[in-house]
């Protein structure tokens, strides 16, 4: 299953983190253990943010995505399922509009 995923990261401790030169460790361990299929790093709400493509085979897999973001930069994280054209196609919608519509 695709995800996207929302990090939203406070001033601190990244603050410190850069300050201290370990940021980029830190960030770098986190997804090289995720193996995101993309990520961006943008701003939202003013805030450090991060946008993250990842798989998952089961929703037990949750935690070990965001769990290092919640112990490392105190961040938070949102989750969203994605799908790509070829799945929207896939699911069944034509059916669905001729049962429920």
């Amino acid at each position: 299953m695709r995800m996207l995923m929302y990090i939203t990261i406070p001033h601190e401790p990244f603050n410190s983190l850069v300050r201290d030169g370990t940021v980029g460790e830190k960030i770098g361990a986190i997804l090289e253990d995720a193996q995101p299929e993309a990520v961006y790093f943008t701003e939202r709400d003013g805030l450090r943010s991060a946008v993250l493509v990842v798989n998952l085979d089961s929703p037990s897999q949750i935690p070990k995505l965001a769990e290092p973001w919640f112990l490392t930069f105190e961040a938070d994280a949102e989750m969203r399922i994605a799908m790509t054209p070829e799945d929207l196609q896939s699911s069944g919608l034509d059916d669905l509009g001729k049962r429920w519509g």
